[in-house]
């Protein structure tokens, strides 16, 4: 542990002194990244970069909370595509409008949510497309025939 500086003798001395004993010490022998040029260094100067590198190191990131709905909301449309049944899309669609309400109420900070609440009808009436084309089917009333009765 460092020592507190003792009075009359120069800072500079002193805290030159520590580094000396501790480079005597071996403290810097196995330091990481030691004989490897400084990363980043041609990047321009950012005041939060050991911010970044952090939530990177940590695999974390962070969007002001209205990006961060719409973002949601993004994803809730495309769970909602790959549901599996009416009510599941329905179930999707009404949560993600519950959190789009509660926002529209009380804006969050940042910028504006730019966002309404889903329509779930026609969220499902896109979904049925989107079946009948992924099932080879001619229309999505399941049959395949276009709604059409053989003759």
């Amino acid at each position: 542990m460092t020592e507190r500086k003792p009075p009359g003798i120069d800072s500079e001395t002193w805290a030159d002194r520590q580094i000396r004993e501790a480079a005597e010490r071996g403290e810097f022998d196995a330091l990481p990244g030691m004989g490897r040029p400084l990363p980043d260094l041609d990047q321009p100067y950012d005041d939060l970069w050991w911010v970044r590198k952090k939530m990177s190191r940590e695999g974390l990131s962070y969007l002001p909370p209205a990006l961060a709905l719409r973002k949601e909301a993004e994803d809730a449309l495309a769970a909602a595509r790959r549901a599996r049944s009416e009510p599941e899309v329905r179930r999707i669609v009404a949560g993600i409008n519950e959190r789009i309400r509660a926002a529209l109420r009380m804006p969050p900070p940042g910028p504006p949510l730019g966002l309404e609440p889903f329509d779930a009808d026609e969220v499902v009436r896109q979904w049925r497309e989107g079946r009948g084309e992924r099932e080879g089917q001619g229309k999505p009333d399941g049959r395949g025939d276009g709604g059409r009765r053989p003759a």
